[in-house]
């Protein structure tokens, strides 16, 4: 008999189709009465394979050994609930760290140099009746990394390609860095001139980005949200976007996403992406194959690759 495993939403479709290939797969998400099929085959699962599991479907899935998350991120797995009932969490980190960097610098490229309204620019047929303007550069500016994890180094480095200045924020002082450290936020953002948040979400880190630390980095500074929506204070952001009070924002993340402030579609200071930091082909083919190893690590009794529980 094979083993029983949970989808309660889609996955790239080379990991759907290497899990089929391996374990019997039950899509909850495609079911109609999704309470009544666990309730009658909830005892027969022992892995969840993606991510958002709270303790109220561990609680229906009582001989659940493992979550495999797809995804580096895992605040949205109640990880405490899993811990105490022996079930193990697995995520997929380092595989995006480059997709996730690029995406960034992209970011700032794109708004440093109006890459979006250049574009509508020439599409408009503006071109041959006026220029385009002058506009910033990314060479010489701070940037100040809020999380200089592993993301947050690729991100570093490549600014460091950009001829920029790095400084960074975190919990604690790496000494194998050549970067500057602060351990007050309002003061980095003081001294940057562009913020990008890559710190994990959770409770530990909502609002850290307060309105006290977006002023901090002021009418000429730039944020770049590639982390988790609920890092940044969204409604100050948005107010000091309109008056003035911050230069701009490029957001890949949202605090509800994927619904957006309606006030940052109509303003021109800022670049909006749909979350796609790790969206490439050779990325998530990346991250969908470590989600199956650890599947096929865990049940075959083996140190799992990647253990967050």
């Amino acid at each position: 008999m094979t083993i029983e495993i949970l989808q309660t939403h889609s996955l790239l479709a080379s990991c759907e189709e290497a899990l089929a290939a391996r374990y019997t797969v039950h899509k909850l998400h495609e079911m109609t009465d999704k309470d009544a099929w666990l309730a009658e085959n909830g005892p027969r699962i022992r892995a969840h394979a993606g991510s958002g599991v709270q303790a109220d479907l561990m609680d229906k899935l009582p001989n659940l050994e493992i979550i495999a998350s797809f995804g580096v991120g895992y605040d949205n797995i109640d990880t405490a609930a899993a811990k105490a009932r022996n079930i193990r969490v697995t995520n997929t980190p380092d595989v995006l760290n480059d997709a996730v960097a690029e995406l960034t610098i992209g970011l700032m490229i794109s708004m440093a140099r109006r890459i979006p309204q250049s574009d509508q620019f020439v599409r408009q047929g503006k071109w041959p009746g006026a220029n385009f303007g002058l506009f910033s550069e990314l060479t010489g500016k701070t940037v100040g990394i809020l999380g200089l994890g592993r993301i947050g180094k690729e991100i570093a480095s490549r600014a460091q390609a950009m001829k920029m200045r790095v400084v960074y924020y975190g919990r604690h002082y790496q000494p194998s860095v050549p970067y500057i450290y602060y351990d007050n936020l309002e003061e980095m953002a003081r001294d940057s001139d562009w913020l990008v948040v890559i710190a994990p979400g959770g409770k530990g880190t909502e609002g850290i980005v307060s309105r006290k630390v977006l002023e901090a980095l002021g009418p000429e500074g730039r944020i770049v949200n590639v982390a988790r929506g609920t890092l940044i204070d969204e409604p100050a952001m948005v107010e000091l976007l309109q008056n003035g009070g911050l230069g701009g924002a490029a957001l890949d993340v949202f605090e509800h996403e994927p619904q957006v402030p309606a006030e940052l579609l109509t303003l021109d200071n800022v670049v909006l992406s749909p979350h796609q930091g790790s969206a490439t082909h050779q990325t998530r083919d990346a991250m969908g194959a470590l989600l199956v190893a650890n599947l096929e690590k865990h049940f075959a009794g083996e140190p799992l690759i990647s253990a967050v529980v």
